[in-house]
């Protein structure tokens, strides 16, 4: 069991204080971290040999309680308000002190790892957890240093997460004991309050979409992306239920990543080394990808077993339905390491209308997508309660605005510039409803998803004619192969023709509604995109 001694000076760890009589584990191996977690009651082995554990109180991210410490870095550039929430920098430096004495006495376990594929781009990471399966987690998500790079390792950036560490509201700055906050001058990120996981990883994520666009001109993105045997990159953005994760899930292409990607002129790059997949009613049939990686060195999260089993019941919500898994990304037979793809030649936003009314599939020109890429459009289907008739429209700028530290304007510009340098296909593709809306129409079929998919990569609608959508503007094949030509028309598929007028009409100033707290901030080629534009 390597350890590390935090009495000495040259120690990466000599910020914090140091005690005689505790241990600090330095990049064990995930065989001695489940047995320690095993060890320690963190968890239990699952029939396939993974390791279950509970993230206890918060089973997801608690957005409220994420901040960014403001000072002279962040002032000016970081789009604060609901989602970036600002900290002081003093608050910071009393709640990092208080960190450190509680972290004193206590057994740790410290990771380094990398976060980003590209090695130009890349932070060096140092992680220090007080659980062994949050390291675990680490050294599933991120990217591992071989032997010879930890050697020489200097780490550039800090995570400190200590879920038994509890900030008191009225002293700390914070609004509740829990919290995220990122320290982007200190490069410094504190967890405390929350033992759920993606909060390392997805603060890692907020640091890059600050950095990387606004410092080197590389595109951060929330997004999955393979890439085809003649070396063709897609990328395919989508927020929950759009399926994101499923399309990009191909037997016949290379996986790059599921999640966090990059995009610099020599191509996309993975952030991660691992996948962080819901597992909520997982079955071997539907994904066997995903079921197949979950056995030893992986991690379920919130999952509970088959009776006195220790089968794992996928389909229990019990606890949450936010219940995940996570794997090194070479778990999945057809992951490509590293993970480093050409320039994508297409590119795919994916939408689960469950208005019905907007088409299959349609090409966007580069205004319309930088136009759908701020907007981030999905609906979700109403629930159970009396008198809730009608779907709920989601926009999460980018496909991701929790994650975003600029304006989003920034990203989308960004976006622009690239899709017109390299000349990339930008698709819209509704996974939604057609013949109607939700409660009266029908889910898209996946199969014929999946065609208009096969053939926008290989060139099957390169030369087919197109018609303009007379509502949105939106450029729509006519013919694809192995689809019903009348599945593209949605309107086509409607018994009540004014109703899908109706109901495209109402969408369309559901986005223009949206847009506005954009307007300030985007360019005339991004507002000539608007859905409408005709």
């Amino acid at each position: 069991m390597q350890e590390l001694d935090l009495a000495t000076q040259t120690s990466p760890l000599a910020f914090l204080q140091s005690s005689t009589d505790r241990k600090v584990h330095l990049n064990l191996p995930p065989a001695e971290l489940v047995e320690i977690a095993l060890a320690r009651n963190e968890g239990k082995l699952t029939s396939t040999g993974a390791l279950m554990a509970d993230t206890g109180k918060f089973t997801g991210r608690s957005p409220k309680d994420r901040y960014i410490v403001l000072d002279d870095k962040t002032k000016d550039s970081v789009w604060w308000g609901d989602i970036n929430i600002p900290f002081e920098p003093e608050k910071f430096k009393l709640l990092l002190q208080k960190m450190k004495a509680f972290l004193a006495d206590k057994e740790l376990f410290v990771r380094d790892a990398y976060a980003g594929a590209d090695a130009n781009h890349r932070l060096k990471l140092k992680v220090i957890n007080t659980k062994a399966w949050h390291n675990l987690f680490c050294h599933n998500m991120f990217l591992r240093p071989s032997e010879d790079e930890l050697k020489d390792f200097e780490h550039d950036f800090t995570i400190i997460c200590a879920p038994e560490f509890e900030a008191n509201p009225a002293t700390d700055g914070t609004k509740n004991s829990n919290f995220a906050i990122i320290n982007l001058t200190e490069r410094i990120i504190l967890i405390g309050g929350t033992g759920y996981a993606g909060e390392i990883k997805k603060g890692i994520f907020s640091v890059l979409n600050f950095i990387l666009p606004h410092e080197k001109k590389v595109l951060s993105m929330h997004c999955s992306a393979n890439v085809g045997e003649d070396g063709d990159t897609a990328i395919f953005f989508g927020l929950s239920g759009t399926g994101k994760t499923t399309l990009s899930a191909d037997p016949n292409r290379k996986l790059v990543g599921d999640d966090e990607h990059g995009w610099t002129d020599n191509g996309v790059f993975n952030f991660e080394g691992g996948c962080y997949a819901k597992v909520i009613d997982l079955s071997k049939e539907k994904e066997p990808e995903i079921w197949n990686a979950i056995r030893f060195g992986s991690i379920v999260e919130n999952t509970r077993f088959k009776g006195k089993s220790r089968e794992v019941d996928f389909a229990n919500k019990s606890q949450t339905e936010n219940t995940r898994t996570a794997y090194p990304i070479n778990f999945i037979p057809n992951a490509l390491e590293p993970s480093i793809a050409g320039i994508p030649k297409n590119i795919f936003f994916l939408t689960a209308d469950a208005f019905g009314v907007i088409p299959p599939i349609s090409k966007l020109n580069k205004s319309q997508a930088m136009y759908h890429f701020i907007s981030g459009y999905t609906a979700k289907v109403a629930g159970t309660e009396m008198g809730i008739t009608e779907p709920k429209l989601t926009f999460s700028a980018c496909f991701g605005a929790a994650f975003l530290p600029l304006h989003p304007t920034e990203y989308a510009s960004l976006f622009g510039e690239k899709i017109e340098k390299y000349d990339t296909n930008v698709w819209l593709i509704n996974t939604g409803w057609t013949g109607g809306s939700y409660g009266v129409g029908s889910r898209m079929k996946l199969v014929y998803t999946r065609a208009m998919i096969t053939a926008a990569l290989d060139g099957g609608l390169d030369r087919v004619e197109y018609a303009t959508h007379p509502i949105f503007g939106l450029e729509v094949p006519q013919v694809c192969p192995k689809v019903p030509s009348e599945i593209l028309n949605p309107k086509a598929t409607w018994k009540d023709k004014s109703a899908y007028d109706q109901q495209a009409h109402k969408l369309t100033l559901a986005f223009k509604s949206n847009f506005e707290k954009f307007k300030e901030y985007a360019s005339e080629d991004i507002m000539s995109g608007a859905l409408g534009s005709v």
